[in-house]
């Protein structure tokens, strides 16, 4: 009987595929791509039309040849890489490696791996789409040109190792603006004045804020203009002038893209990027779950369109009905338009079933599996339900010629919220208040007046969360860049996380300010953005890569020339530490690894002694009176450790506290918790939490 060859990216996704297709089906998995350009040169012929030269990955040449076996002997080859243009280039490199023709139908795309789709993809293949294959090579030979053009001249101006990359390097430039902005951000002053008021009848105490002055918004800059206020105002009758009832809607987030997935799960998981999308493929590619075989969970998770099936949407408001009641739903079909540049190709992240609730599978799947499957899943069911209401109250209470205003909100029907609600990047402090009933007219009694000084604070540093959603918005990246560009501008040692926000290092500031003296485009986010645009329209057939190529390596190889002999050589000089070396009695110089920093004798290569940087904290270890310290796991995560290891093993995630519990003693951990920081006692029977 006839075979067909089936050839995926992984071996999780050709385990699930092989539960789906019977035995006329050979499934194999490329392991990612099997060519690429070589990592000991450039690898492109810059004089003949920037022509790639393309190797056999080192390591993967028994696997290509045991592929080039199964396709001989296969009647069909069909080429089942993920359906993006990275996707469609490891097919084409695929094809050209394995003898198939592009020009017969041998593409297969899997949006979700469930088995009717992948059944329903088999039986309409198409050809290789050479436009997208086209965008995915101009891409890699533009991050090669930039890196392996420039990187060479920062290794021999400022240090060996450093590396220049057309996506990472505006990232870096990103954080280093934000960084200069908070450095020369000035502070100004600025009072309110709040007035404790008293409803006669009920007895009831509101609390209302100085909004105008003679009708005019006011403005108080310093303790002189508020005294004057405060003065003016202490003899003035307190009169309800205007009380303004509404109502105002709040509809929910569409489904999730790439960037949102990525921007939710920081907020609320504290997943980064990298290993939201890592576990992301988990689920898209299938995983075993009792009672229901092997099936993949979510739909594609590369991608940037809200576009929904309708299908989909059937079975949502049919769980929505059936779950919450008819109220819940949205009033007819939400319509939602994409962002400019858009790649629709994809629908949003969405749970391939939603009668596959995250209770049903949370047995089957790992716990950080089963997190962001939750939160996909209520993120898109969230997303079909109707919007919450809410009603508002607005009210103006005159003294004299000043004006205090209240406002508050109550929720009258929740929608949505019953589910999901958003998170936030910034701690809000919008609140919602229960007013009391008053009427217009109603003369209230002044308790106290309460003036605070304060002052505007600077910008803050970017989260993980953050910092995706500006380079989305700024058009920085795809989305399947920005996980492996964050992850990189750390590991270069370029950029830094304190209290879970990213700081530039000396070595980042350093080599941006190179790279926009010398590589201005490099590091100009609206160049980054707009050939971002170039790329797109070369994957819609409407730009030629040669001719974009030809476009930005005309006048990069001229600044190429001009920085390798204007640019001065930089030297970093290494911070000196109070440690002595154990071998050779020097100094120890604090370097930065890859998981941070570490102490190094200066005298390398001639003594290579290295130890860890110990910081103690202030807390004695609860297990066997040691000091407790700072440590760095093998992946880069701070944790707290005994500095008696590995007598003794005490180890903590959060940091300990130096107070101990107030109701049992115990040792205390800081915890956070939606921005805000509060203590936990460790004894589990204690169970003290600060506020």
């Amino acid at each position: 009987m006839a075979k067909s060859l089936i050839i995926v990216e992984s071996p999780a996704k050709a385990k699930t595929l092989s539960k789906y297709l019977g035995k006329n089906y050979k499934i194999e998995a490329s392991m990612g791509h099997v060519r690429d350009l070589p990592k000991s040169q450039l690898g492109i012929d810059v004089e003949s039309g920037f022509s790639p030269k393309y190797i056999t990955i080192r390591g993967k040449g028994p696997l290509l040849n045991k592929l080039k076996k199964e396709a001989a002997k296969a009647d069909k080859v069909l080429l089942a890489t993920d359906p993006d243009r990275e996707g469609e280039a490891i097919s084409w490199h695929l094809a050209n490696a394995l003898g198939v023709s592009e020009e017969k139908p041998c593409r297969v795309e899997f949006h979700e791996i469930t088995k009717n789709a992948v059944l329903e993809s088999i039986k309409h293949p198409r050809t290789i789409n050479a436009d997208l294959v086209e965008a995915q090579q101009a891409r890699r030979i533009l991050d090669r040109l930039v890196g392996y053009k420039i990187s060479p001249i920062l290794w021999r101006k400022v240090k060996w190792g450093l590396s220049a990359g057309r996506v990472q390097s505006v990232a870096v430039r990103i954080i280093c603006d934000r960084e200069k902005e908070i450095r020369e951000f000035k502070p100004s002053e600025y009072w309110t004045i709040d007035a404790d008021l008293e409803e006669t009848v009920t007895g009831s105490n509101i609390r209302a804020r100085l909004h105008s002055e003679n009708n005019k918004k006011i403005k108080i800059t310093n303790k002189e203009k508020a005294d004057k206020i405060l003065a003016s105002i202490k003899e003035e009758i307190f009169k309800v002038i205007k009380v303004k009832k509404g109502q105002r809607k709040r509809s929910p987030s569409p489904t999730f893209i790439t960037s949102s997935m990525q921007q939710e799960a920081a907020r609320k998981l504290g997943f980064t990027a990298k290993k939201t999308m890592m576990i992301a493929q988990q689920l898209y590619e299938g995983l075993d779950i009792k009672d229901g075989g092997t099936v993949g969970l979510i739909t594609y998770m590369r991608t940037d369109s809200i576009r929904v099936s309708e299908q989909a949407q059937k079975e949502a408001e049919d769980y929505i009905k059936s779950s919450y009641g008819k109220e819940y739903l949205s009033s007819g079909s939400i319509l939602r338009k994409n962002k400019k540049n858009v790649q629709d190709a994809h629908e949003g992240i969405r749970p391939t079933s939603v009668s596959r609730t995250p209770e049903n599978i949370k047995d089957s799947i790992t716990q950080d599996q089963y997190k962001l499957y939750k939160l996909i899943w209520k993120r898109f069911v969230s997303s079909q339900m109707a919007p919450a209401i809410y009603n508002t109250v607005s009210i103006d209470i005159k003294a004299g010629k000043y004006i205090f205003r209240i406002t508050g909100s109550t929720i009258k029907f929740p929608g949505f919220m019953v589910l999901y609600t958003e998170g936030t990047d910034e701690e809000s402090e919008t609140e919602e208040n229960e007013l009391p009933e008053l009427k217009q007219g109603e003369i209230l009694k002044l308790l106290k007046l309460i003036p605070e000084q304060h002052f505007t604070q600077p910008p803050s540093r970017y989260t993980e969360a953050m910092l995706v959603k500006v380079l989305e918005e700024r058009g920085i990246g795809r989305p399947s860049t920005y996980a492996p560009t964050i992850d990189v501008v750390q590991r270069r040692g370029y950029v830094e996380k304190e209290k879970g926000r990213f700081k530039p290092t000396e070595l980042g500031e350093i080599v941006v300010a190179i790279l926009q003296e010398f590589f201005s485009d490099i590091v100009d986010i609206d160049f980054t953005a707009g050939m971002e645009e170039q790329l797109d329209k070369i994957e819609s057939g409407h730009e030629k890569r040669k001719e974009v190529l030809k476009t930005f390596y005309t006048p990069f190889e001229k600044k190429l020339k001009i920085a390798e002999q204007e640019i001065e050589k930089i030297k970093i000089k290494d911070e000196v530490s109070d440690e002595k070396c154990d071998l050779c009695g020097r100094n120890m110089v604090i370097k930065r690894g890859r998981y941070g920093k570490f102490l190094a004798c200066p005298g390398f290569p001639e003594c290579k002694n290295t130890k860890p940087i110990i910081t103690e904290i202030g807390v004695d270890c609860p297990q066997c009176g040691g000091s407790l310290v700072v440590r760095r796991s093998k992946r880069g995560r701070i944790f707290y450790g005994c500095s008696n290891y590995p007598d003794c093993k005490f180890v903590s995630w959060n940091k300990p506290s130096d107070k101990p519990c107030p109701k049992c003693g115990g040792l205390m951990v800081v915890k956070n918790y939606k921005s805000r920081e509060f203590e936990a006692c460790t004894n589990k029977d204690c169970g003290y939490k600060s506020k």
